[in-house]
């Protein structure tokens, strides 16, 4: 019975440890699939804007504007509206993981 005993405290204590190494491998797992999809997002986002960008350059290039003020100025804006719009979803997705860790700790 003794041995009984202490062979089930081993397989208590074993599956305790393995519960916490699963639940920090997954953690990580789940860290490193975020890093991914953000930079595949991120990729997705600058290539689009490109795009948009380029569009904008041969709509003026087609209209003989290439080069004026207005140009310029118009380009320039759609780049900063570009980068601002980039810079929000990183920092809504920064955002969202950090919540979405903290409840997973709250939760584990």
């Amino acid at each position: 019975m003794k041995t009984k005993m202490i062979i089930l405290s081993a397989l208590l204590a074993t599956s305790s440890a393995f519960a916490a190494t699963t639940t920090h491998s997954s953690d990580a797992a789940v860290a490193e699939a975020h890093k991914g999809a953000d930079t595949a997002k991120e990729k997705l986002h600058q290539s689009q804007n490109e795009g948009k960008e380029l569009k904008l350059k041969a709509e003026h290039a087609r209209e003989g504007k290439t080069g004026t003020t207005g140009s310029k100025i118009s380009e320039g804006s759609q780049k900063a509206w570009n980068n601002t719009k980039e810079g929000t979803e990183k920092a809504w997705d920064k955002t969202k993981q950090g919540s979405e860790e903290l409840k997973n700790k709250v939760t584990n």
